[in-house]
């Protein structure tokens, strides 16, 4: 009887939604908060959204292990009330860890816009800009890894507070902080690639301990992923362009109009009678 009970008991739990969100723990460091989670072969889908619009794909192997997501939640907001009787609104919400002020919430953007926008204003090409966001945090713009790097492009407080981002967790600030330094980089090592991303992952003070990449595991995984992400965007950007250019070529072709015949003249009349064959 008593086994019995314990199987109904496993049955009943078993059967339960889950209401409560999970937290990913990816074997980089990352964390991702979802609110649910589906297998689908190799990959693993976290739902970010409760009606499973929002969801990212991350591969299975890469999924450390799950946590339950402690978070209290939020209480919910009193009905509003006439101005006249509403007292004066007291900020609240994430603060800067340098000064402890009130940071406004992270306005909602469209990342691809944003990355564009920095590209245009720091010149560097924006696919460039989106390799480095996928290897840094995967497009979490709440990313925090365990040595404290925050947001899209995972900058450290100190570094965010030396570029003018008072948010790290505001996509347009820090994408614009972190193309920024990028750019800074770029121009301190000639545009060698190799060498800014090393920086950009193990700081400049490796790549000159070492006259180039560390010998991290880590920093070299990393940037070899940006580089073979960021040329396989190139390779298909000129294979469209090439087949943009021959379906437009190919168009003009069908458009252009048929050659008309070219009227006889009596110059070419008599051309046309020495041509003819003469009888023996």
């Amino acid at each position: 009887m008593g086994k019995w009970i314990k199987f109904l008991a496993l049955v009943l739990l078993a059967s339960l939604p889950a209401f409560a969100a999970e937290i990913a723990v990816l074997r980089n460091g990352f964390t991702i908060r979802h609110e649910s989670r589906q297998e689908l072969g190799n990959i693993t889908r976290l739902y970010l959204t409760t009606d499973g619009k929002g969801y990212t794909d991350i591969p299975t192997a890469d999924i450390d292990h799950f946590e339950q997501d402690m978070t209290p939640e939020p209480t919910p907001e009193p009905e509003p009330t006439p101005a006249a009787a509403r007292p004066a609104a007291i900020a609240t919400g994430p603060r800067t860890a340098a000064t402890g002020a009130v940071m406004p919430p992270a306005p909602k953007v469209n990342l691809q816009e944003v990355v564009t926008s920095a590209g245009n204003t720091h010149l560097i090409d924006p696919d460039l800009i989106s390799s480095v966001i996928h290897a840094e945090s995967n497009f979490n713009p709440h990313a925090i890894s365990p040595k404290g790097a925050q947001g899209l492009m995972q900058l450290m407080p100190q570094t965010a507070s030396k570029l003018g981002v008072n948010n790290s967790f505001d996509p347009q600030a820090n994408v614009d902080g972190g193309t920024k330094y990028l750019r800074e980089l770029l121009e301190l090592y000639n545009w060698d690639m190799v060498k800014a991303l090393a920086a950009y992952n193990a700081g400049p003070l490796r790549v000159q301990q070492y006259h180039g990449v560390p010998p991290y595991k880590e920093t070299r995984a990393y940037v070899r992923r940006i580089i073979l992400d960021f040329n396989r965007k190139k390779i298909a950007e000129q294979k469209a362009a090439a087949a943009s250019k021959k379906a437009v070529a190919k168009s003009q072709t069908a458009k252009a109009p048929a050659a008309k015949p070219q009227p006889k003249t009596a110059a070419s009349a008599k051309q046309a009678e020495l041509r003819k064959p003469t009888t023996p």
